[in-house]
């Protein structure tokens, strides 16, 4: 019994630290790419930051409840998933608000920053890929940090077009894209989350 416990506290401690790396990075590039989007008038850039954001919140909430029970971890999700529909409604909303008043967004920037921002999202997906199976709240921080890498990789592509073909609309649809994919990550940690409550109830009622 008190092998498991210790093992518990090794593997909760190892969660840590992997959380404070992905909450230290996203947070470092949600700013370096807000600045960027707004420079660029880019709404994938800006989309994707606000992308970043959420990620960012979710590991500050994973870190609060990471050495707490099973039915905290999975109102963290549960949290982090409504957080996530927020910030994709935003997103879509600052794509609607381009279209309406219009933007000339700047390739290069785009290409830049969403390589930079591959970067880190592909070293915040090696480092959560151990702990995916740890807990509802880590499988949120694995979604996330997938959803990131399909995000940049988008924006990237954007980017490329809009240099090709002069046209701006690229940038929107992949702005909306992205907020789209912000969405189904939250409404899918939002199932998880109700399935791990469910679960963590059950355990307690039976034991």
């Amino acid at each position: 019994m008190g092998d498991c416990a210790c093992d518990i506290e090794v593997e909760s401690a190892s969660q840590a630290r992997v959380l404070w790396s992905l909450l230290a990075i996203n947070g470092v590039m949600f700013f370096a790419e807000l600045a960027a989007g707004l420079v660029a008038e880019s709404t994938a850039l800006i989309a994707d930051s606000f992308d970043m954001l959420a990620d960012a919140a979710v590991y500050a909430v994973s870190l609060y409840v990471v050495f707490r029970g099973a039915l905290a971890q999975a109102s963290a999700a549960k949290f982090s998933g409504y957080l996530q529909l927020g910030l994709g409604i935003l997103a879509l909303v600052e794509v609607g608000r381009r279209i309406v008043f219009g933007s000339s967004p700047v390739a290069a920037y785009m290409i830049l920053i969403s390589a930079l921002a591959l970067v880190a999202n592909v070293v915040c997906l090696k480092l959560i890929s151990s702990h995916r199976e740890g807990g509802v709240h880590m499988r949120a921080s694995f979604i996330f940090s997938q959803n990131d890498v399909i995000a940049n990789s988008a924006v990237i592509a954007s980017g490329a077009l809009v240099a090709l073909s002069g046209w701006a609309g690229w940038d929107l649809l992949v702005g909306a894209g992205v907020g789209g994919l912000v969405l189904s990550g939250g409404l899918r940690i939002l199932r998880e989350a109700k399935l791990a409550a469910s679960t963590a109830r059950q355990s307690s009622h039976t034991t």
